[in-house]
């Protein structure tokens, strides 16, 4: 387990897990003001200039990152390799969902769905409904944001203030879930925060609520080596202190290294789905944004993982 987790902890916009929502927006805002963008979230920007997060915000600010490539060039390229990972998940579920939603399914449920604003900025067919499922302070963080700048979902959206951890099922059936109607499912950046036994109940439930023709996408937990995670995270230290970026948190106290985490292809197939698979790597090299960072082991990386409910 993470140092920083227990059982039954909770968080807001700017503590904990709730955290790691800012800085994957900051990465989507970050690659939606590249000249060859392979998103675009118009609302990235705004939900993360109101957390209160601080450390997050310098990753929009070129000029921090290049005296950062100055002081330490293989810090820099992690940040660039993170930054790119993190524009080729986002095009990757994207993807999933406009293919779901050609299929002709008009139910999703975004699982941990933290700053995620694809009901706001994905082209949604008429009589699409998205639920979110996240922690209450998260969303209405969220909420009350996008608000305030005018904005408005696309597809019919509900929020579901709710731990994964208690009864998200009744929850989504009394906010209006229809289990007899396929579904798209979507579980990113969830996994890692999450021991093997909460996985697995996760799995069990959702798939006890996919009618046949289901469909589900998720990211993979990587396996990464102690002595390198020990490692990195001394240089972020001393280049926080270097340029006077505070405390930086580290998301690894925050996730589950589960030795007995089941494989989630396997699972699925095992369970009623059938599954295709692609690793991160291999798409970052077909997107032309992989980054080469020293002796990194391939198990480190996620796999994106898309099944069909038979």
């Amino acid at each position: 387990m993470g140092s920083e987790r227990s059982d039954d902890d909770t968080w807001d916009i700017a503590s904990s897990v709730g955290a790691t929502a800012v800085m994957v927006a900051a990465a989507r805002a970050g690659e939606s003001e590249r000249d060859d963008a392979l998103i675009r979230d118009p609302f990235a920007k705004i939900l993360v200039a109101g957390a209160g997060t601080g450390v997050w915000e310098t990753i929009l600010d070129a000029d921090f990152n290049n005296r950062m490539a100055g002081a330490d060039p293989e810090v820099a390229a992690v940040l660039e390799h993170m930054g790119n990972y993190q524009a080729v998940r986002t095009h990757f579920f994207d993807a999933y969902f406009a293919d779901a939603a050609a299929a002709g399914i008009r139910q999703v449920v975004i699982l941990a769905s933290g700053l995620d604003s694809r009901a706001y900025r994905l082209a949604w067919p008429a009589g699409t409904t998205v639920f979110e499922i996240d922690q209450p302070k998260v969303l209405e963080y969220k909420d009350q944001t996008l608000k305030a700048h005018g904005a408005t979902p696309v597809a019919v959206l509900h929020q579901l203030p709710i731990d994964l951890r208690n009864d998200w099922p009744k929850a989504l059936r009394d906010a209006g879930f229809d289990d007899s109607a396929p579904t798209a499912w979507l579980a990113e950046g969830l996994l890692m925060y999450l021991p093997a036994d909460a996985q697995d109940r996760l799995f069990d439930n959702i798939t006890a609520l996919s009618a046949p023709g289901s469909r589900i996408s998720v990211e993979t937990v990587g396996e990464h080596a102690a002595e390198r995670r020990q490692r990195m995270r001394d240089r972020f230290d001393k280049l926080a202190g270097q340029f006077g970026m505070g405390q930086v948190m580290n998301v690894q106290d925050l996730m589950y290294e589960d030795p007995d985490r089941a494989d989630v292809a396997q699972w699925l197939d095992s369970h009623g789905w059938s599954s295709t698979s692609v690793t991160s790597q291999d798409e970052m090299r077909r997107l032309n944004r992989w980054v080469q960072v020293d002796a990194t082991d391939d198990k480190a990386f996620s796999t994106f993982v898309t099944a069909l409910k038979r």
